[in-house]
């Protein structure tokens, strides 16, 4: 997986259309690869090179690198586990932040990115010319911008100093790339979602059984709305925010459909009957039927987490034992999560306490690196989803990974009306936003103050590779993380990957030691 990105938009004359997304609408799988120059002919090959942009989201590289799995490992929630502390080394150095610019999970990560934008400005530079339905075409346009505003906002938070490409990029211009402002990035970013806003063709809820995961106005709104929580803007954020959560938090949104759920461990369910459910507003796909095997780690369309997040040597005692497969001990939870949410209603849902299994004759394990006796039962895998396409079993777990959920955009709305001015007393907005997401694991309400706001996601939302992210953007991380070997003024940012600095003009963030 290490390559040199820049090279690859540049030189990359073939499209791999089959790829690691494919539920629902995105179980279009063509054999092959299509050469880019003799493709987009019709309507059918556009819809591939729409369904290759999504396939970007669900990339696992093949060193198990993810973009969750990494996020988590960097937060005060987790430790990196696993079996050792060379296992998974890009997880151990953003764990204890021994990181460097040739050894982290920045490449992995930038990698994606790129893909992703290389994928959606081919198929944007090509739609104009492809013979088909104006309406049709005008909502591929609509998801191509969204995507690509989805992947420039994930590498403008990790990397600050990034390349903005909007066309693709000629053999000649290819170690010639510039870094770009955040603030242009951010500016870029703004444009796609707004497009895509106001395409009328893009609409407000699919069918969930033939078009599952793809990109519907409301998760537009979502994506917009947290991108301006990000840049500050929280008046902005907050209108963007409140078309998301309906009038009534609690209640459904009748336009765009979306409703909490009633019971807070059905969100972790990876059968059909619970994929892009009510609460879900974007959601990455994975499946049980692509046949993954040791071969290609990152050609499975399994979700590598499910058996990463598992304890090791797992042995079921009692019938009472949980029903999980024995995994690698990755990102085992952290005794300070641990503490603060063992007595919330949503710990049996979030942590797997194996010591306590053990210690009652329950259940057994073997200890794995930095083992804290507690796992992230978010994605631990279960025996009962079994792969169903034949492949190795460890690589073809099921569950689906949100990427935004209905209490995430309730919190995001509440913080940023208490941030723009709003009391968070009873009565107000904030403080309906913040206690239906209470309301629904039945705690009592609370004031809507930024403290409650933000403890409230960390236990909500914990393990869904969130808390990194919160940290950083609200100034908490020197703090939070000094412990773990963050430092200000550095470690808010990843690295500019080393391979990306060679023979371009790309330069290292001043951060890393660079000029940029």
């Amino acid at each position: 997986m290490k390559r040199k990105h820049i090279y690859i938009i540049a030189l990359a004359t073939g499209l791999q259309l089959a790829g690691g997304c494919s539920d629902k609408f995105l179980e279009v799988k063509p054999k092959g690869t299509d050469l880019e120059t003799n493709y987009y002919k019709n309507a059918t090959e556009a819809f591939n090179g729409l369904v290759a942009v999504y396939d970007v989201m669900g990339w696992q590289s093949n060193g198990y690198v993810t973009k969750v799995g990494a996020m988590d490992a960097g937060s005060d929630d987790h430790l990196a586990g696993g079996g050792g502390q060379s296992d998974v080394t890009a997880f151990q150095v953003f764990s204890n932040y021994t990181l460097t610019p040739d050894v982290g999970p920045q490449g992995d990560l930038w990698s994606k990115g790129y893909s992703g934008i290389f994928r959606a400005n081919v198929l944007l530079q090509k739609l104009p010319d492809v013979p088909m339905d104006e309406n049709q075409k005008k909502r591929f346009v609509a998801e191509a911008k969204f995507l690509r505003a989805f992947f420039y906002f994930d590498l403008v938070r990790l990397f600050k100093n990034i390349p903005l490409t909007t066309t693709t990029i000629s053999t000649a211009d290819m170690y010639n790339v510039l870094q770009a402002t955040p603030e242009e990035v951010y500016a870029q970013i703004e444009t796609d979602l707004k497009d895509a806003i106001a395409e009328t063709n893009l609409p407000d809820q699919v069918p969930v059984a033939t078009e599952g995961g793809r990109a519907t106005k409301g998760a537009v709104h979502a994506l917009l709305g947290k991108v301006y929580l990000y840049e500050k803007k929280h008046s902005e954020a907050a209108a963007e925010l409140a078309l998301v959560n309906g009038a009534t938090p609690g209640q459904t949104n009748a336009q765009y459909g979306y409703k909490l759920l009633d019971s807070f461990p059905n969100l972790w369910r990876s059968d059909n009957a619970s994929k892009f459910n009510s609460e879900s507003i974007l959601e990455v796909a994975f499946t049980s039927t692509s046949a993954g095997t040791w071969d290609c780690v990152s050609c499975t369309e399994g979700n590598v987490l499910n058996i990463m997040t598992g304890p090791r040597g797992y042995k079921i005692l009692k019938p009472t034992a949980p029903d999980l497969v024995s995994g690698w001990s990755f990102l085992v939870v952290t005794p300070s999560l641990f503490n603060a949410i063992h007595f919330d209603p949503r710990y049996n849902a979030t942590v797997l306490n194996l010591d306590s299994l053990k210690a009652n004759g329950i259940a057994s394990y073997e200890e794995g690196y930095k083992n804290t006796g507690y796992f992230l039962a978010k994605f631990a895998g279960h025996s009962a989803n079994t792969t169903t396409g034949g492949g190795t079993k460890e690589l073809n777990y099921p569950q689906n990974l949100y990427e935004i959920r209905l209490a995430d955009t309730y919190l995001m709305e509440a913080e940023a009306l208490v941030k723009g001015g709003e009391s968070g007393a009873p009565g107000t907005r904030s403080y309906q936003l913040l206690n239906a997401v209470r309301a629904r694991v039945k705690l009592t309400p609370e004031l809507a103050t930024d403290d409650n706001i933000f403890n409230e996601r960390r236990l909500e939302l914990a393990g869904e590779g969130h808390r990194w992210f919160d940290l950083v953007r609200t100034g908490r991380a020197a703090t939070v993380l000094a412990a773990k070997g963050f430092v200000a003024g550095k470690n808010e940012i990843l690295p500019i990957p080393l391979l990306e600095l060679e023979n371009t003009k790309l330069e290292q963030s001043k951060e890393w030691g660079g000029t940029k």
